[in-house]
């Protein structure tokens, strides 16, 4: 059965899924590219930009599995630009270049609307504007009976966890500090929401978190 999963997802010890000050020349905010030292070296990620090589062990296990199955994905306005209010213009198509690592349909919520862009390999970028069921609701037809995936960042997943919509979540705590910026849990009752932890395993660079819904 379909399911709308949150995978591979990278949160630092204190539990923040991005540094301060996100900015183009830090898209992760100050220090968040440390967070996805697990993932970079991965097999799964070296295939993403058309390189050979990469990491087989556990690591790559999760990196492969957070891309399988999956027939849609659902990006909050962060995570595909670092621009705000409405968009000065259509130059702007992902952090990603020509063929970003999707390949599925990918629904990006905005407040700003823009027409849809199509990029290689498969990925066309949807701009929704009428809010997270109405993306959810386009991601679960455009799956085809796939997984949908929350992309993020942290205030997207947050807002589908707080309406009930995750079945599973797979997060890599990496062993570092953030000290600030998005932080994912505060607020938030998992055991309420009906999570409980169904695997964990640590590697060098992150200890693998599978929670999902009872």
């Amino acid at each position: 059965m379909a399911k709308v999963k949150v995978s591979g997802f990278s949160l630092s010890i204190d539990g923040f899924g991005a540094g301060p000050e996100q900015s183009l020349a830090d898209p992760l905010g100050k220090g968040g590219e440390k967070l996805h030292k697990w993932l970079v070296g991965t097999k799964t990620f070296h295939a993403m930009f058309g390189r050979e090589g990469g990491s087989t062990g556990t690591d790559e296990r999760f990196a492969a599995a957070s891309m399988e199955g999956s027939g849609a994905f659902i990006l909050g306005r962060n995570m595909f630009s670092p621009l705000r209010g409405p968009w000065p213009d259509h130059s702007w198509k992902g952090w990603w270049g020509d063929n970003p690592p999707y390949h599925t349909p990918v629904f990006v919520l905005t407040h700003h609307p823009r027409a849809s862009v199509e990029m290689e390999g498969g990925t066309t970028f949807h701009f929704v504007t009428d809010g997270i069921e109405a993306a959810l609701k386009q991601a679960k037809a455009a799956a085809g009976g796939l997984d949908v995936r929350i992309g993020g960042g942290v205030s997207t997943v947050r807002q589908y966890l707080e309406i009930g919509a995750v079945d599973e979540m797979h997060l890599a705590i990496s062993p570092i500090l953030l000290g600030r910026g998005e932080a994912m849990f505060a607020g938030l009752d998992l055991p309420a929401l009906g999570f409980s932890i169904t695997e964990h395993v640590a590697t060098e660079n992150a200890t693998h978190m599978v929670l999902a819904r009872n």
